[in-house]
């Protein structure tokens, strides 16, 4: 009984492993111009390790030691992480009447396939041709978004086609099929169509732009962030669906695929941190986590770089060490968002709880398509829910999201900017107000020190000098001592008129309520016009000019006695003509002279600068225009309005 259990197991064990040695059995892939039977299999795979040399012969004697296995889905294998070659093997036959011209395609990035035929399925395997990834669409044997290798099928010919595929990463989701190349054209015709890329591609690049163009005019550091995000995700989204191949530059393209899908989700990720970093305003009340946030993203930044620079010239080893850190990196981003935005929802003030709840829905979008795609590489499970896939749909709902809630923030900071001008319009009001009535204040001091105390000592030293004494000692004084007391008495003269003069432009009344601004300037230019030797002064206030508010008849008059003094002082001029009309809306003033003039849009004068300051300054405290016009040679005319 013994032998005979020991018979049925060798009996049993060896047509085991017989089964396991036979190649397995596929069915053949007739090719027409109609698409093959989804539920057949026709593609066979198999790993090979990468020190054997990867010749023809290499491919025919893994097949004979029945290394190949069926692809579990018909056109798809995803294996993860999966070092070494890959070698796929089909049986064809062509089913149309005459020799027609087919396409292998591989729509995944490798970097390198090569095509190998036997005829009849029988013989030595001859070479077809070859193509790699790394270079563009239009240098590569069939110019198209994705890798072609043509070959020729005589009508009702059988062969049999082995592709050898070699990718370093050895990350493998790789979808594959066999067309006649009219098929295919038409497929890549109406391509961008049915996948909605002609539109989502200008969306997500019309995002990027107006995100750069806001950034220049607002300065807002969350639009540059957002933008570089943006462009990311799409980079991504290009290079899953071969687009890139197609749209960009031979070094751009390299240079995506040297950083690879996930550095640049990597990148992604680290701005997405920034963002949300700046839209709960992480800073205010979380330093830590302000900070956690920074170190992280300038994290994935800088490890995005270290792989751009190293992956090269790493080994199998040094990349696989790589590729998992980065992997690490990628889910450990993903948990620190999540954790940021529940921690403050959970503890953080009533307004953070509230952004970080409303950024919480674009996260989750970001989060959903970003697992998906480490999902399906990962080679544990493939999720296919929508084209062209859930990523690119998340990007699109997500700027939907986040354009209204940035639009939001935006309004809220124009609001805020808006408050914070006008409180500093304020302060600047009541600093400009303390400053004017402060100089008021000195003006009315000086004006009186000048009235009270220098123009009597003044007036009683000229009535001493023209005293009976010293008339009595003059008569008896030689010709030259009486001319040097004519001439020191007119000096006398003199300094008592600018004294007075002085005093009632400080201050145009002595005591007790100001007159009115018709009297006051009337006054003011009857005392510049005593000494009759200055220019000829015209003054034309209209009577309805003294009702209108204090403060505005003292500015009026401040900037008339300001422009009069420059005239008299600095223009040279023979007429000054002022002129005050009250307009309905405001107080018109008009200074004129017909004196020497000078360049207003030029550097200002060395004398005479500071009273076209005061002037401004007085005028712009009222929310009133100065308007200066003036020519070297032609005289100036100074026009203020001050509104009621």
């Amino acid at each position: 009984m013994r032998y005979l259990l020991l018979l049925s197991w060798l009996l049993l064990g060896g047509s085991w492993a017989v089964a396991q040695a036979a190649p397995p059995r596929l069915d053949t892939l007739r090719l027409s111009y109609a698409e093959y039977d989804p539920a057949a299999r026709f593609f066979s795979y198999c790993f090979d390790e990468s020190r054997p040399p990867a010749t023809a012969g290499r491919a025919a004697s893994l097949w004979a030691a029945g290394r190949f296995r069926p692809l579990p889905r018909q056109d798809l294998l995803q294996a993860g992480y999966q070092p070494g070659r890959l070698w796929l093997r089909v049986a064809a036959v062509n089913t149309l009447p005459q020799r027609t011209h087919f396409l292998w395609n591989v729509y995944s990035f490798v970097d390198s396939a090569t095509l190998y035929v036997q005829p009849g399925g029988r013989g030595p395997l001859r070479w077809v041709g070859a193509a790699s990834s790394w270079a563009v669409a239009t240098q590569r044997p069939f110019p198209a978004r994705v890798l072609c290798l043509p070959f020729w099928l005589g009508g009702g010919e059988r062969a049999v086609y082995y592709l050898r595929v070699e990718n370093r990463c050895a990350n493998w989701l790789l979808f594959t099929d066999i067309t006649t190349t009219e098929g295919f054209l038409r497929y890549e015709q109406d391509y961008l169509g049915f996948t909605y890329w002609n539109w989502l591609l200008g969306l997500y690049l019309g995002s990027a732009l107006v995100n750069g163009v806001l950034y220049l005019f607002l300065r807002d550091r969350i639009l540059l962030w957002y933008g570089a995000y943006v462009v990311s995700i799409t980079w991504v989204l290009l290079m899953e669906e071969n687009l890139d191949a197609v749209l960009l530059p031979q070094a751009a393209y390299a240079a995506g695929w040297q950083l690879g899908q996930f550095g640049l989700l990597l990148l992604a990720q680290g701005c997405g941190l920034r963002i949300l970093a700046l839209f709960v305003r992480l800073r205010q009340g979380w330093p830590r986590l302000h900070r956690l946030s920074q170190w992280l993203s300038n994290g994935a930044i800088a490890y995005a770089g270290l792989y751009f620079v190293v992956a090269r010239w790493a080994g199998p080893a040094a990349l696989a060490g790589l590729m998992a850190g980065r992997a690490v990196l990628l889910w450990g981003l993903l948990l620190a968002g999540a954790g940021t935005l529940a921690a403050v929802v959970g503890r953080g003030r009533p307004a953070q709880r509230q952004l970080a709840a409303l950024y919480a829905g674009t996260y989750l979008l970001f989060g959903w398509g970003a697992v998906e795609l480490m999902l399906n590489y990962s080679g544990l499970v493939y999720i296919d829910f929508i084209k062209p896939n859930s990523l690119a749909w998340c990007l699109v709902a997500e700027l939907i999201l986040l354009s209204a809630l940035l639009t939001e923030r935006f309004r809220r900071a124009l609001r805020q900017a808006a408050e914070q001008r006008l409180r500093r319009l304020r302060e600047h009001e009541a600093t400009s107000r303390r400053l004017i009535a402060a100089q008021d204040e000195e003006r009315e001091a000086l004006a009186r020190e000048l009235h009270d105390v220098l123009a009597p000592g003044l007036t009683a030293l000229h009535l001493a000098w023209q005293g009976r004494l010293v008339r009595q000692a003059l008569a008896l004084a030689p010709p030259l001592l009486a001319d040097t007391h004519a001439q020191t008495e007119a000096l006398l003269r003199q300094l008592r008129h600018e004294v007075r003069a002085f005093s009632q432009v400080l201050l145009p009344h002595a005591s007790g309520e100001p007159p009115p601004l018709p009297e006051a300037l009337a006054l003011l230019t009857e005392t510049l016009s005593l000494a009759g030797e200055g220019p000829c002064i015209e003054c034309q206030c209209e009577a309805a000019a003294a009702g209108v508010p204090l403060a505005t008849q003292q500015a009026a008059y401040r900037i008339v006695a300001e422009l009069l003094h420059n005239a008299l002082r600095h223009a040279q001029a023979q007429r000054v003509r002022v002129e005050v009309h009250r307009m309905p809306t405001a107080l018109y003033l008009l200074v004129a002279d017909d004196g020497r003039g000078f360049d207003p849009h030029g550097p200002p004068p060395r004398s005479g600068g500071l009273g076209l300051r005061g002037v401004r300054a007085r005028a712009g405290y009222l929310r009133g225009q100065v308007q200066v016009v003036s020519q070297p040679g032609q005289g100036t005319r100074v026009e203020v309005e001050l509104p009621l």
